[in-house]
């Protein structure tokens, strides 16, 4: 019991129960614990900028200097970046179809878009070639000052990749420094973490008084619509590019996975499961030189599960919002997820790569602690899946890069 009562999600449990009591019993007067929950997402938006901008530089400066690996670098690094971005299109495809945001009667998106748009915004309509352009910082330090999420990933991409092809002794110094920045953000990001109850109060009270119960059952559509998406990724397209592109066989791949998808779904941690991920590989046929190499770099950068997610939640608050997405917003959903998926190394949890999605193509975040009461359910999946990725691309790259 002690463990319990020290444990944070517990207590962002109890607040969340609390706020749905308290705004179903209340009703629109719940508003009054509006600035707890205010007060928690700009806390959040403070540290989300700096922290995806250090996380991506950083990893790309991991990723470039990886290139000494050779052909082993090269056909891991692809198969990572194709399987996350098709995984962002079939999370895109399974929100167009089934529409787990949507149906939520106008007068309370009309009362939560009054309170949200002030600062978010909703996304302008723009063309392909202006999202692409868009997508360049002209200064990357107004690009951060503004919190432009694409134009400060692709900032990071380039910069991180500068700082791998410089020489070794230098690289290793700015990559530990950079990372040491991110000790630092993530300790702040702890600290934040300790009101995280307070402002889930905040958040769950006003939203149940303006929406009502039905707001849950509309989380409970996204859970569902996630697995869909989790199904297709794990079920079908891992296991072709099984199937097409190594020695094991489809049966062989899950029979010796079954034990590290255990694991990941009890721990929701592809670190902690890297032993026994990397014990699978090398039982299905996988040298040590390729499961050493992949899968560890899998376990920081292969987050098929997290991109999927993310996309998912973009598309719900969309359509939750009764917001347009036009196809610039799908193009900055598609980058944001994918690079933001890769760039997760050294981010605890999800929400705020998910911040940084939403942000980017224009949709409110006030909604966003609506997830929390089931987002360790949605974590767990979404390691499975990952760890899976992880094995898929171990094999491949036995037989594709030897």
């Amino acid at each position: 019991m002690r463990k319990i009562f020290k444990n944070l999600g517990w207590w962002i449990l109890v607040a969340m129960v609390a706020g749905i009591v308290v705004g179903i019993v209340m009703g629109e007067q719940a508003a009054i614990f509006a600035p707890l929950g205010t007060l928690f997402i700009q806390l959040i938006k403070m540290l989300v900028v700096p922290l995806v901008g250090i996380s991506i530089i950083s990893g790309a400066a991991s990723l470039g200097s990886s290139r000494s690996a050779g052909k082993i670098g090269v056909v891991s690094i692809s198969y990572i970046l194709l399987t996350t971005v098709v995984a962002v299109v079939i999370a895109i495809l399974a929100g167009l179809i089934f529409k787990p945001g949507a149906g939520l009667g106008a007068d309370g998106v009309a009362s939560i878009l009054s309170y949200a748009s002030a600062e978010q915004g909703t996304p302008s309509s723009l063309s392909f070639w202006d999202t692409v352009i868009g997508m360049i910082p002209e200064n990357p330090i107004k690009a951060f000052a503004e919190g432009n999420i694409l134009q400060i990933i692709v900032f990071g991409l380039v910069l991180g990749f500068g700082v791998a092809s410089i020489e070794e002794r230098k690289r290793e110094k700015v990559i530990k420094g950079l990372n040491y920045l991110l000790e630092a953000l993530i300790w702040c990001i702890g600290k934040v973490m300790l009101v995280a109850p307070i402002g889930v109060f905040g958040l769950m009270a006003e939203a149940m008084g303006t929406f009502g119960f039905d707001v849950l059952i509309k989380v409970a559509n996204l859970l569902w619509v996630d697995l869909v998406a989790v199904f297709v990724m794990g079920l079908v397209v891992y296991p072709l590019t099984v199937a097409l592109f190594s020695k094991v066989s489809v049966k062989d791949f899950f029979k010796a996975m079954i034990r590290p998808q255990i694991v990941a779904f009890s721990t929701a941690s592809s670190m902690a499961t890297l032993p026994v991920t990397m014990k699978s590989c090398e039982d299905m046929g996988v040298s040590k030189q390729v499961s050493g190499f992949v899968v560890p770099l899998g376990a920081t950068i292969n987050m098929t599960g997290n991109a999927i997610y993310y996309t998912l939640v973009a598309i719900f608050f969309a359509q939750f919002y009764g917001i347009e997405l036009s196809l610039a917003s799908y193009v900055a959903i598609t980058v944001t997820a994918s690079l933001g998926s890769i760039g997760q190394a050294g981010v605890p949890g999800p929400t705020l790569m998910v911040v940084a999605v939403l942000v980017a193509a224009g949709i409110p975040i006030e909604g966003l602690p609506l997830l929390y009461a089931l987002d360790r359910i949605f974590d767990m999946i979404r390691t499975v899946l990952n760890i899976t990725g992880d094995a898929a691309c171990a094999v491949v790259t036995e037989r594709v890069a030897r």
